[in-house]
């Protein structure tokens, strides 16, 4: 069932002796806001790490379709036409499922022969086709790339395709994470021999000490609907927003941890949001204390937790859900609101269609 009801989350993780978002303008330093020397990290980092898990564990995805090597949008677009369109019972389940689909496909091609591929062959160079071609592809096009790709049913796309003129937002939106304190890099950077395919040079690995980084996002209905994502993509996109920082433990995230996930799931006549969770987080540590664990901050949630009951009373949220890491410092996390316990390190599978 696509998503009916719109969700407010929370992402909290830890990084110890890491770096969770190089700046390339910055000789790959930590992205830093150097004035608070607060930690940043953008969200396209979040979806990457979504992207390349989901990738592992067998879905497909928008980038790198195709043999493990990134290809043109087009190429990968005409590698999934073509699935389709060899595929005669899907592809006539589809037209039986989309009307809209069906009539652009008869005006196409008018013609009621089984063999879609080379009917389609004969009218895609036909100059006096063009708009009805431009019409069917806008429909017929953008609905198996949704239905083809997951990434795209969660976080939208521009179809630069010939012939498709639409663009989708996507449901889930991530805002840039913020460490919810003040770090320090370490002072001693390590140097790191760079290989290139004939030589090879010095570089630097710039890492901090420690740093509890909060992210930020919504899922909204009315994009859901546009794109496809159902309550099963919902499902995944939570494990592998947790699973997937898990799963990428290259040399410079090591020391990146999941540490809680929180979400507001709202009820489906609620069209609004709370808007961004972290400013109901107090966190306080000891002063003059340099902060090196989870241990030493105390992030408490009282303020948030107060705010959900109010909105629970007024008929608004439906249910919050959230996830601990099993073993995380509970005594540093205070007044938790109250949650359905979901287990996000449940192994992912793929479901039939994604």
């Amino acid at each position: 069932m696509v998503i009916r009801q719109n969700s407010d989350f929370l992402f909290l993780f830890e990084a110890v002796m890491t770096n969770p978002n190089g700046d390339p303008d910055q000789e790959n330093k930590p992205r830093m806001d150097y004035e608070t020397s607060t930690l940043l990290v953008t969200d396209a980092r979040r979806k990457r790490d979504c992207r390349d898990f989901l990738k592992q564990k067998g879905f497909s995805i928008f980038v790198d379709t195709l043999a493990d090597r990134k290809v043109p949008v087009s190429q990968m677009v005409e590698h999934i036409r073509k699935q389709w369109m060899q595929d005669t019972e899907r592809f006539h389940n589809l037209l039986a499922e989309q009307p809209l689909i069906a009539k652009a496909w008869n005006e196409l091609v008018q013609s009621d022969s089984d063999d879609i591929l080379a009917l389609y062959d004969k009218v895609k160079g036909d100059k006096k086709k063009k708009q009805a071609l431009t019409d069917f592809h806008n429909l017929f096009l953008t609905e198996i790339i949704k239905r083809s790709l997951i990434d795209i049913r969660l976080f939208g796309s521009a179809m630069a395709v010939e012939n498709v003129s639409r663009t989708y937002t996507g449901p889930v939106q991530i805002t840039w994470g913020y460490s919810l304190h003040p770090v320090e890099l370490v002072k001693s950077n390590t140097i790191t021999t760079i290989m290139n395919d004939d030589s090879s040079t010095f570089g630097k690995k710039y890492k901090v000490h420690y740093a509890c980084v909060a992210h930020y996002g919504t899922i909204n209905k009315f994009n859901a609907q546009r794109t496809g994502m159902n309550e099963q993509d919902r499902e995944i996109f939570r494990k592998a927003l947790v699973q997937g920082m898990m799963a990428n433990q290259s040399d410079s995230k090591q020391g990146q941890t999941p540490l809680c996930y929180l979400e507001v799931v709202y009820s489906p006549a609620f069209d609004g949001y709370l808007g961004d969770l972290r400013r109901f987080l107090r966190v306080n540590s000891d002063e003059g204390r340099p902060i090196r664990s989870l241990s030493d901050l105390r992030v408490d949630f009282a303020a948030l937790a107060s705010v959900l009951k109010e909105m629970k009373q007024k008929g608004y949220v439906e249910r919050v859900i959230g996830w601990i890491h099993p073993f995380a410092d509970r005594q540093s996390l205070t007044e938790m609101p109250d949650f359905e316990p979901i287990d996000l390190w449940e192994p992912l599978t793929v479901f039939g269609g994604s």
